[in-house]
């Protein structure tokens, strides 16, 4: 009785074993559960980026609005008669400082 006891024993931790560490235990599990919800998180970026882009299409496909908005943005273009001012800034930090006056002799 005792023999079998101690045989039930050794399977029953062989087999918690198996279930917490070995191949397709507990952990690997967590794992893999972990990794499908990274995947679907990005699957869900994916699926806005490719809406986002898809009605960007249909925007310039139907509408000259968009490509307007395009043309003038991105290629820097104009309309006939309209008049093209560009503002240039000097930065903040480099504004030039007055000169001192020269050291003059002494009189």
């Amino acid at each position: 009785m005792r023999w079998l006891a101690a045989i039930l024993l050794l399977l029953l931790l062989g087999l918690q074993y198996r279930l917490w560490v070995g191949d397709g235990g507990l952990a690997e599990v967590r794992a893999l559960q972990d990794e499908i919800a990274t995947q679907r998180a990005e699957i869900e970026q994916l699926r806005a980026r490719n809406q986002t882009l898809a009605a960007e299409v249909r925007d310039l496909q139907e509408g000259l609005d968009a490509l307007e908005e395009r043309a003038r943005s991105e290629l820097g273009m104009i309309k006939e008669g309209e008049l093209f001012l560009q503002i240039i800034e000097k930065p903040a930090g480099n504004t030039p400082q007055p000169a001192s006056p020269p050291a003059g002799r002494g009189h």
